[in-house]
């Protein structure tokens, strides 16, 4: 049963994460950061703000595990934390900045972000065009493991392969869309890519 879809599946998963097993840890920000990074985005409209904010956020839930409530919504306790963060975030900035200079780099900030998430719309539109280039089974290795959040295992038994095979496919896969990226010749957003082509 696909991880997205089970709370039970979830919840082993927090009860590893508590007792420090990283690969849980690593599945659960697969599955959590791409959403929270754009929830953010919305509030913080900046991206290397935003960015920061992110691995800010897993490393306190990293230092934080053993406080987790497993029988708690995960989700609802990461977007908590993400918008106080964003809070925090905004109160440092007015500390920081005289009131001229907060003016001027909201002014700033306003034209840099619009350009910033027309790179992330680009982002997103090269790697719909890469992924329907593969072939049908690098495709669906791509899909469950880089855009589903699947384990090899799970990716292998949906595609009724070994999980070595499901590994050829996706770094075949994964190859094929980078070097989709590289011919673009595209200025592309960084952590969107790192979302999606991060190694297993």
């Amino acid at each position: 049963m696909p991880l997205t879809d089970s709370h039970s599946n979830e919840q082993e998963l927090l009860e590893l994460l508590r007792r420090g097993d990283r690969a849980a840890f690593n599945t659960l920000y697969r599955l959590h950061a791409k959403p929270l990074y754009w929830r953010l985005l919305r509030m913080v409209k900046n991206t290397e703000e935003t960015e920061e904010l992110i691995q800010d956020l897993f490393v306190k839930v990293w230092e934080k595990r053993e406080q987790i409530i497993i029988h708690q919504s995960f989700e609802a306790y990461l977007y908590r934390m993400a918008q106080h963060m964003a809070i925090n975030f905004f109160k440092s900035l007015k500390t920081r900045s005289r009131l001229y200079e907060q003016v001027q780099a909201v002014s700033s900030e306003i034209s840099d972000s619009t350009q910033q998430l027309l790179q992330l719309n680009e982002t997103q539109t090269l790697l719909d065009q890469a992924i329907a280039l593969l072939p049908e089974q690098r495709r669906k290795a791509f899909i469950l493991c880089k855009i589903e959040g699947r384990s090899y295992q799970e990716a292998a038994e949906l595609m009724n392969v070994s999980s070595n095979t499901v590994h050829n496919h996706l770094t075949k896969a994964v190859s094929a869309v980078k070097a989709h990226f590289e011919r673009s010749g595209k200025v592309l957003a960084p952590l969107a890519l790192l979302i999606v082509l991060q190694q297993l």
